[in-house]
């Protein structure tokens, strides 16, 4: 099998198997069935392709090649599928329009349908709408391989048992949906960007994912300020992904980052698309992540960064987005702006936040406060806390590179003062 057919499939797989799935889905009204469907048709066009060679349009041959395997089951099963639950279609959809008759749009829906947890849209999402398979799921989420795809299985005979629609919401229904959608492909995005364990500080499957589904939707929904906000913020934060590790796998702050390798492209279009989503009102709590991202992303250096507008825009999130990680980042930039002291006097509050328990980031984030302070001991007490809430070996290694400089300074300070006794 050529290298260039491998490719091609690879490359339609990645572009069209959402598309592909969906249009399956609403033919079969059977997800299981669909999902088998397009499987067979990728392994047939490996098949096929190096003999009649690659076609013009690969995803309209797919498509093609999916829902004549999809009839020609349906043809053989038809007795037996009339005694069992299929998934709920709807002729009254928003049609064409309406810019939102799309089969993907019901499938990103359907599997973020808020009857269903937030595991289990996830899930669902990384596995129909965005092709991962079951193990890459299951690594992804921390879970073993069988725990996972009963979790995915589940969740689709909930689908059909349940009776939820295949459908894209109506309008009055369409924005909390939204949401809901967003939250998921944040979740994934997030994931992927600082992987919660591994090797790897970045899961680039899950972060492609995401901002391939952020894309799409953007797509589908080019009006919609909230998606435009995410899709920002998801670019202006990848922008920075190549800078985010040395040559050696040392962990860069963004106060050591090469701001020569952050894409400038990706910065571009994150600016413009979040310029858009401000200038309508009112303003998204993704928008206003996004214009955070943007100060960050349009400052030249360090030292250039404008923190009084990163705290002013901190204070507009927690408006829309009363959270505590939202509190910790705006007294981190606090510190940042006013000084270390600052900064532990902001962070000093959130110490008896439950959420925050088990939040590496707070513990992290005082110790280098602490350093900077050269308060040795208490330094390393944070840092030793950072690293028991911390699974990610990239982080780990910088954490443990702390530590043992702040220790060495107490060291030396312990020594300093019984030497002048």
């Amino acid at each position: 099998m050529s290298a260039e057919v491998v490719a091609a499939v690879a490359q339609a797989h990645r572009r069209d198997w959402a598309q592909l799935l969906a249009a399956t889905a609403r033919l079969t009204r059977d997800l299981d069935l669909a999902e088998e469907c397009t499987q067979d048709a990728y392994a047939q066009a490996l098949r096929v392709w190096p003999q009649i060679g690659i076609p013009d349009r690969p995803g309209a041959w797919l498509t093609t090649t999916a829902r004549n395997r999809a009839l020609d089951v349906l043809r053989r099963q038809s007795a037996l599928r009339r005694a069992l639950p299929l998934l709920v279609t709807d002729r009254s959809v928003p049609g064409p329009e309406d810019g939102l008759d799309d089969d993907r749009l019901r499938l990103v829906f359907t599997c973020c349908h808020p009857a269903l947890s937030r595991d289990a849209q996830v899930a669902l999402t990384l596995r129909l709408v965005c092709g991962l398979s079951t193990t890459e799921v299951a690594r992804a989420f921390l879970v073993p391989e069988p725990t996972m795809a009963a979790r995915i299985t589940r969740a689709k005979k909930k689908i059909t048992t349940a009776r939820i629609p295949y459908r894209v919401p109506s309008p009055d229904h369409l924005g909390g949906r939204v949401s809901a959608v967003l939250d998921v492909v944040h979740l994934i995005f997030t994931t992927g960007h600082t992987a919660p364990s591994g090797a790897h500080l970045v899961r680039r499957d899950l972060v492609d994912s995401a901002i391939n589904l952020a894309r799409m939707l953007h797509l589908l929904m080019p009006t919609d300020t909230e998606i435009s906000g995410l899709l920002a913020l998801l670019l202006l934060i990848h922008a920075r992904d190549d800078s985010r590790v040395s040559a050696g796998g040392r962990l860069q702050l963004l106060s050591e980052q090469d701001r020569g390798r952050w894409d400038n492209r990706l910065i571009s279009e994150g600016v413009a698309l979040v310029t858009d989503a401000l200038r309508r009102r009112p303003p998204t709590r993704y928008a206003v992540e996004a214009a955070i991202a943007a100060v960050h992303a349009e400052s030249p250096t360090w030292s250039d960064t404008d923190w009084a507008e990163i705290i002013g825009l901190y204070d507009v999130l927690l408006q829309l987005w009363p959270s505590p990680v939202v509190e910790l980042n705006r007294a981190v930039a606090v510190g940042l702006r006013d000084g270390p002291q600052a900064g532990l006097d902001a962070l000093t509050p959130l110490l008896a936040e439950p959420v925050l328990a088990t939040y590496g980031y707070l513990s992290a984030a005082r110790g280098e406060f602490l350093r900077q302070l050269d308060r040795w001991t208490p330094a390393a007490d944070a840092y030793q806390e950072a690293l028991a809430h911390t699974d990610n070996e990239v982080e780990r290694a910088f954490l443990t590179e702390r530590l043992g400089e702040v220790q060495r300074q107490a060291s030396t300070a312990i020594t300093l003062r019984e030497a002048y006794r």
